[in-house]
């Protein structure tokens, strides 16, 4: 699996051999790297340079290293939770600013509805409605349920992108619905009134997803990332307004 690394960047290499091993699926979640001395080995390289490999794969969220007896480096999971933390951190320090996450969701949001009006099965319809069911319920009841409602918002879009079958759509609705609550709290103060006209766009964009009109459900999802962007925007802007007032 593994070949002495490259002594013109021996450490890149060895990260990068490692790496690719798990991404091509030759290393799966659970399984143990070798011991460090057979690594060592195998890359012909020092300890302290593999030392350093390891770490950086481990921060990258590829691998786990576990101390002790019967200690090693352990292959895991997809790292989503470092993708999502990575983002978070790029809108918290205005690299993203919410102007850019909400140009960015409207293209994205516009895609996949309608490439999934196009790809909806009778059971992916099913499934959405019973989530605009559950919506409803949290609506209804008021405006001391919207974090209910928002997680079962996030269901929705994560569903209609899941009905495309197109992963990378999946992985980036997940990684947004994952750090998009934080700015509902600071910039989307809900009223009832918001509340309804998410729900009425929601019920709409899937409406016209069953029926297959892929240029009404896109334009209809374009149109609701973009009214609730802006009111998060205007209200960050009134924020700095204030703050600058003396």
């Amino acid at each position: 699996m593994f070949r002495a690394a490259k002594q013109n960047r021996i450490f890149q290499d060895v990260v990068d051999q490692i790496e690719e091993a798990i991404i091509d699926g030759k290393l799966q979640p659970g399984d143990m790297l070798p011991s460090e001395r057979e690594m060592k080995d195998l890359f012909q390289t020092s300890r302290g340079t593999l030392r350093e490999a390891l770490r950086v794969l481990e921060q990258k969220g590829l691998i786990e290293i576990k101390l002790g007896v019967g200690g090693g480096s352990v292959v895991k999971a997809a790292p989503m939770e470092q993708v999502c933390d990575s983002l978070d951190l790029l809108v918290r320090f205005q690299q993203i600013s919410l102007r850019h996450l909400a140009e960015f969701r409207e293209g994205v949001e516009g895609n996949v509805a309608a490439t999934a009006s196009q790809r909806a099965t009778e059971r992916d319809i099913a499934k959405l409605e019973v989530l605009l069911e559950k919506a409803r319920h949290y609506v209804a009841k008021g405006v001391s349920e919207w974090r209910q409602f928002v997680e079962i918002d996030g269901r929705i879009h994560q569903a209609l992108a899941g009905i495309t079958g197109n992963p990378m759509y999946i992985v980036i609705h997940q990684m947004v619905h994952d750090n998009i609550q934080r700015y509902y709290e600071q910039f989307l103060p809900w009223t009832q009134t918001r509340l309804q006209e998410n729900l009425d766009d929601l019920c709409r964009i899937v409406a016209l997803i069953k029926t297959g009109d892929a240029e009404q459900a896109s334009a209809r999802a374009r149109r609701h990332v973009r009214r609730f962007g802006e009111y998060m925007i205007e209200k960050e802007k009134e924020r700095s307004v204030a703050a600058e007032s003396p």
